[in-house]
């Protein structure tokens, strides 16, 4: 089963909206590193639901009630009611509820495997309900652990809405008995489950927050994937288990190891967020260095920042390359700290001495950088380009287009943007107007002319 948070705005936590694994995604993050998005992940599992969530979990799981309740009532069972069989599938169904792999701002969790497999061994009207009770104990287990906000258990009747489609599918056309000839049949199923958490997975998170189709389809299609990939082994468990419903235990062992790669990811993740951590400590360090040794290149790489992170975001910038940006406006100008200050604060313009001096250093500030190593060694590569231009007139490499890498072209953009719109020791700062207009100017030679149209959105948005 697939647990997913389908947008930032949206304070739902994680939750199944398929059958077997989980990822919660935000508007901006779509397309990000996993891993920088677990770490979001694991800050919002503590939220509340907001009011109008709540309101469209409630009708969900309202609806999904009133479903389950007809299916159960209406449609003639293929089997008879074991209170036993219920018993060891709801627990089965739970402890692999606990199997969760962190994946993006969300998790998978391997309910896939016992849930295809409760298609056979109960009646299958009384599936969802199934489904349902076991995502609610979950659910409970993990709010009374303070793992999630007790709010989020209210969405477990309405993210059960995958399960409708399969038993409906299967009461109405097939035995009580795993037949493999019946595979078109079965795959019909599947279509099913991943049609109707379709359209509630797109109308909970659309009615929620406004979240595009668009963005679901790319998200879903990851999901169902993977529910795809563990439905064939929880058919064989079900073929196993359909006339003994307690041989559904026998799938635990697989959960048990999934359990343990799970374990092990964890264990990763948390050595990759310390890593993490560390580097973005260095990189303010070294910030707050280049303030100290001159106030108005601190402040100026400060606003260089906030420009260039607006234009990745507008750009669509994966994780990765937003830190890079990030960092790489910080410390644009680390290597300063190498120029002598009558040169950093003469009044007057640099002669070619003085030019040849304060050009060299974008290469003092990769040197400074590259020994750190990691993503602050990228980053280096990220200062040596940033007063490159884009038709190859810049220094210190004369690199053009897509030779300088993106994140230094908007880095350049964005640090001229802010040198003309502020007060320099030589000059003072240019009108907002006359700096726009020299910035659409210089787009296809200077400048990235993608880069400065994204930045001339921004600042006269």
């Amino acid at each position: 089963m697939v647990q997913r948070r389908p947008f930032l705005p949206i304070t739902t936590g994680n939750r199944p909206l398929a059958g077997c694994s989980a990822m919660e995604t935000s508007s901006l993050t779509i397309k990000q590193d996993p891993e920088l998005l677990v770490a979001e992940a694991r800050e919002r599992r503590p939220e509340g639901v907001r009011y109008r969530e709540l309101a469209v979990e409630l009708g969900a799981a309202a609806a999904l009630a009133a479903a389950a309740t007809a299916l159960a009532l209406l449609v003639q069972w293929d089997r008879s009611f074991s209170p036993g069989g219920l018993a060891v599938c709801v627990g089965a169904f739970v402890l692999a509820s606990r199997v969760s792999f962190e994946i993006g701002d969300g998790y998978a969790v391997p309910t896939q495997i016992v849930f295809v497999a409760e298609l056979f061994v109960l009646p299958k009207p009384l599936v969802p309900a199934a489904v349902a009770a076991g995502l609610l104990l979950a659910r409970a287990w993990d709010a009374a652990a303070a793992r999630m906000h007790p709010s989020r258990a209210l969405q477990a009747l309405g993210d059960s809405w995958y399960a409708i489609g399969p038993a409906l599918v299967l009461s109405l056309t097939a035995s009580g008995t795993v037949r493999w000839s019946h595979w078109p049949l079965y795959l019909a199923a599947l279509g099913a489950q991943f049609a109707v958490d379709f359209v509630w997975s797109t109308l909970r998170a659309h009615i929620a927050s406004g979240v595009p189709l668009r963005t679901m389809v790319r998200v879903l299609a990851w999901v169902y994937g993977v529910d795809a990939t563990l439905a064939p082994m929880g058919l064989l468990l079900g073929y196993a288990a359909v006339d003994r419903p307690y041989l559904i235990v026998l799938g635990l062992p697989v959960v048990g190891l999934l359990a343990y790669f799970a374990k092990e990811r964890r264990a990763r993740l948390d050595q990759a967020f310390e890593l993490s951590g560390a580097y973005r400590g260095t990189a303010r360090l070294l910030g707050q260095v280049v303030e100290s040794d001159d106030a108005y290149t601190g402040e100026h790489s400060r606003g260089v920042v906030e420009l260039a992170m607006a234009v990745a975001d507008k750009l669509g910038l994966d994780a990765r390359a937003r830190l890079r940006v990030e960092f790489g406006a910080l410390l644009h100008d680390i290597g300063k700290i190498s120029v002598p200050k009558e040169i950093i604060n003469k009044p007057g313009p640099l002669d070619n001495e003085e030019w040849a001096v304060m050009h060299r250093h974008t290469i003092e500030g990769e040197r400074m950088l590259q020994p750190i190593g990691g993503l602050l060694a990228e980053v280096g590569h990220i200062v040596r380009s940033s007063h490159e231009h884009y038709d190859g007139s810049g220094y210190p490499d004369g690199l053009a287009g897509n030779e300088i890498p993106i994140e230094a072209r908007i880095v350049c953009c964005c640090d001229a943007f802010s040198a003309m719109t502020t007060d320099r020791p030589y000059r003072a700062a240019m009108p907002f107007e006359t700096a726009l207009l020299e910035l659409r100017a210089c787009a296809g030679t200077q400048f990235d002319p993608f880069v400065a149209d994204a930045l001339a959105a921004i600042v006269t948005a």
